[in-house]
């Protein structure tokens, strides 16, 4: 009788030990997630920060180009108004394609080229570009594995008791692969 009861107890301690621990990484990774998720829009505020110097150092020569300034505009605002990761990662995207407009045309602009504060904004930029890139792939990393994770048996059981529930991959949207053509006939 004892043996059972010792075999019982011992069994208890382990599977709350491991529902314990378990519990514990996904606290964890999902925290990671979030952590992460705030260095992307940290380099977004920041990229978001950068347009508007650009533009007005741009418009002073381009006065053509109006359509893609308003457009940056209204991407910005959506983006300041996103309430959600989501909805900031599509305002995001907006931007890309609004902002990969405007360096297109500006490719095709020698004496904006030429410009000193232009080509200082451009290459700030281009790093905060570079850096939006890194912190995307470490999210998509950090969500990889806490998908997995989740989804890994007996962990799975654990996970969906809990509330735990697969998160989003940042993808760019459909279209993103393109880019722009710039006439200006």
């Amino acid at each position: 009788m004892k043996k059972g009861l010792i075999t019982i107890i011992a069994v208890a301690v382990i599977v709350t030990g491991y529902v314990w621990m378990t519990y514990n990484k996904l606290i964890a990774t999902n925290e990671a997630i979030d952590n992460q998720w705030a260095q992307v829009e940290t380099q977004y505020q920041r990229r978001i920060d950068l347009i508007p110097n650009l533009v007005e150092s741009v418009k002073g020569v381009m006065v053509q180009e109006q359509k893609i300034f308003g457009d940056l505009a209204e991407a910005r605002s959506h983006y300041a108004g996103a309430t959600d990761s989501n909805q900031k990662a599509e305002a995001a995207t907006q931007i890309d394609g609004a902002l990969s407009r405007l360096l297109a045309i500006m490719e095709n602009y020698p004496q904006l080229k030429s410009a000193d504060n232009v080509q200082t904004l451009m290459a700030q930029l281009e790093g905060t570009e570079n850096r939006i890139s890194v912190e995307r792939k470490k999210y998509n990393d950090n969500v990889n594995s806490f998908n997995v994770m989740i989804k890994q048996i007996p962990a799975k059981w654990i996970a969906s008791s809990l509330g735990f529930s697969e998160k989003n991959y940042f993808e760019a949207v459909k279209g993103s692969e393109n880019t722009p053509v710039v006439n200006l006939k």
